[in-house]
C-alpha cells in the first residue's frame, strides 16, 4: 500500500512514518519544512519528502493520506484530498488500525514529562530483554529511531492529549486503547484548542473510559486535577505513587509506591511499596520531576512482568532524550544545555533541578515562549515565579508574540532583560558568564539556531 503523510517532520508523524515503512507499506510525504533531525531519520529509512504541499505530490493518487494535526483546511493538498475522494484517516486513528492490534499498550500521558517517561518505560523493557514496539515524541538517546514495531506484544506510545486532526477533535490518545495507562501531571495547556483546565480534564477522563479493568493507573497521589478526573468514574485498578523528601516533610503521606531522594538534588533515590524498599537508583539526572518520571516509569514495568529491581538497574543506564537539559558544550567551564521547557511549571521543576546539582554556582536562563499557549499570554502571570532558581534571566520575545512581555521584567524577582535580537541575545550571556556558570536555553523550537551560535562565540570569546 502507497500511504502518503501531509505533515511529515513532526515528532510524531515522523515517527509513525518510520512504522508505516517497517510494516512494508510505501511511504512518502511532505511537509512544510522538510530538515534534521527527522528529515535525516526519514531519509535513512528510504522514505521520499517533498517540500511543501503542492497537489502534484498526490499524483498517481496514493491508496492512503494520513493528515497531520498542523494540516487545515484551505492547504491546496488537503483540498485536493477531499475534492479527488482520496482516502484519508488521522495519525492517531492509523496507529490504532495498522499497528495497535493484539498489542499491549503501555501509554504514558500528562502535561509534562511525556516523552522522558516514554523513554524510561521503554528502555527498561528493552533492557529487561522485552524488545518493545514503541512511539516516542523525541529523539531518544538509548535508540536509534523515535520509533519501531518492536519484537514482542509490549508497545509503549507517548500519548498527547492535543486534537488528532481538522476533522477529528478528539485527544490523540483515545485511540490507542491502552492497557498500562501512566497519568504523569496534569495542568492548564494547550490553550489554542482547550477553554480551560475541565476541558482538558474530560479529555482525560475519555482516555480512562477505555482501559479496560484488567489494566493499570499509575498516577501522583497529591496531583488533583487528576484526582478530579478518576472522580469521574474509573472502572480499572489504581496505583497511586509520590516522591517524599523527609527531611523537609516527615509526616508526608505515603500511597502505594513511593520514591525517597537519597540526594536533594534527584540524582539517587530509594524505591519503597507499601513502605517497603526494593531498590534504589543512581543516575545521571537531577530533578524531582525525572525522579516522579523513573517511578512511574518503574511502577508501569513491573505492571507487565519487570521486577523495580531490574527497573532500577535499567533506570541508572537510561541516557536521557535530546533537548532535555542536554548539555551541549563545555566551554572553559561555562556549560550551555538545552532544554525543552515550555510551560512554567516545567521552567521552574528544570531550573530547580540545575540548582540543587549546582549549588550556588551561577545559571542564566534563556527563554522563549514559543508555544501556542505561551505565545497567548495564558500562563503571563506564572511566568516571574518560575525562574526563581536562576541567577539571571535573558526573555526573548519573538515578532509574532500576542502581549508584551514588559510586565514580567519589571517584576522579576531576579535580574531580567528582554531582548528582541538574537545577537543581542547572545552578547548578554557572555557577558553575565563567568566561570562555572550554566546557561540554560528554554524552547519548544529551533530559536533561531542561538544555542550553536552562543557555543561558538564563547569559544572566540574565551580565546
Amino acid at each position: 500500500m502507497h500511504v502518503h503523510i501531509l505533515g511529515i517532520c513532526g515528532t510524531f508523524m515522523g515517527s509513525l512514518a518510520q512504522l508505516a515503512k517497517a510494516l512494508g507499506h510505501r511511504v512518502t510525504g511532505s511537509d512544510a519544512n522538510v530538515y534534521p533531525p527527522m528529515s535525516t531519520q526519514l531519509e535513512q529509512a528510504g522514505i521520499t519528502l517533498t517540500q511543501g504541499f503542492d497537489p502534484a505530490q498526490l499524483e498517481p493518487a496514493p491508496d492512503l493520506v494520513v493528515i497531520g494535526n498542523a494540516m487545515s483546511r484551505g492547504n491546496p493538498a488537503v483540498e485536493y484530498v477531499l475534492n479527488q475522494g482520496i482516502p484519508y484517516t488521522s495519525g492517531p486513528q492509523w496507529l490504532h488500525d495498522y499497528v495497535l492490534p493484539g498489542k499491549w499498550v503501555l501509554a504514558v500521558a500528562g502535561t509534562h514529562g511525556k516523552t522522558t517517561t516514554s523513554a524510561m518505560l521503554t528502555w527498561i523493557l528493552d533492557y529487561a530483554g522485552m524488545a518493545p514496539g514503541f512511539l516516542i515524541g523525541g529523539v531518544t538517546n538509548n535508540f536509534p529511531t523515535s520509533a519501531r514495531l518492536g519484537e514482542t506484544p509490549f508497545f509503549v506510545v507517548e500519548a498527547d492529549e492535543y486534537d488528532s486532526a481538522f476533522f477529528d477533535k478528539r485527544s490523540k490518545f483515545v485511540h490507542y486503547n491502552a492497557r498500562t495507562v501512566i497519568l504523569n501531571n496534569l495542568e492548564f495547556d494547550h490553550a489554542d484548542i482547550f477553554p480551560d483546565l475541565a476541558a482538558i480534564q474530560r479529555q482525560f477522563h475519555h482516555l480512562v473510559r477505555t482501559i479496560p479493568n484488567n489494566g493499570l493507573v499509575i498516577s501522583p497521589a497529591a496531583d488533583k486535577a487528576l484526582a478530579d478526573v478518576l472522580t469521574m468514574g474509573c472502572w480499572t485498578p489504581q496505583q497511586p505513587f509520590a516522591v517524599i523528601n523527609k527531611d523537609t516533610d516527615p509526616d508526608a503521606a505515603t500511597p502505594e509506591w513511593t520514591a525517597t531522594l537519597l540526594a536533594a538534588d534527584g540524582s539517587a533515590f530509594s524505591v519503597q511499596h507499601n513502605g517497603e524498599e526494593i531498590a534504589q537508583v543512581h543516575w545521571s539526572h537531577t530533578g524531582i520531576h525525572n525522579v516522579n518520571n523513573g517511578l512511574a516509569a518503574l511502577i508501569a514495568a513491573r505492571h507487565v512482568g519487570v521486577t523495580p529491581e531490574i527497573a532500577a538497574q535499567a533506570l541508572q543506564q537510561f541516557a536521557g532524550v535530546k533537548r532535555r537539559m542536554e548539555c551541549l558544550a563545555d566551554v572553559h567551564s561555562i556549560k550551555v544545555y538545552d532544554d525543552f521547557a515550555h510551560h512554567p511549571t516545567a521552567i521552574k521543576t528544570t531550573l530547580a533541578g540545575l540548582r540543587a546539582k549546582v549549588g550556588d554556582e551561577k545559571i542564566i536562563a534563556i527563554i522563549e515562549p514559543r508555544s501556542n499557549t505561551m505565545r497567548m499570554g495564558v500562563h503571563k502571570n506564572a511566568l516571574n515565579h518560575s525562574v526563581t532558581d536562576a541567577d539571571d534571566v535573558l526573555w526573548y520575545q519573538p515578532p509574532d508574540v500576542d502581549w508584551a512581555m514588559d510586565e514580567v521584567i519589571n517584576k522579576s524577582p531576579v535580574p531580567a532583560k528582554l531582548v528582541h535580537d538574537l545577537d543581542e541575545l547572545i552578547h548578554c550571556a557572555i557577558s553575565l558568564s563567568e566561570p562555572d556558570t550554566h546557561i540554560v536555553i528554554m524552547s519548544n523550537g529551533g530559536f533561531g539556531g542561538v544555542h550553536q551560535k552562543l557555543v561558538e562565540q564563547l569559544k572566540k570569546h574565551a580565546l
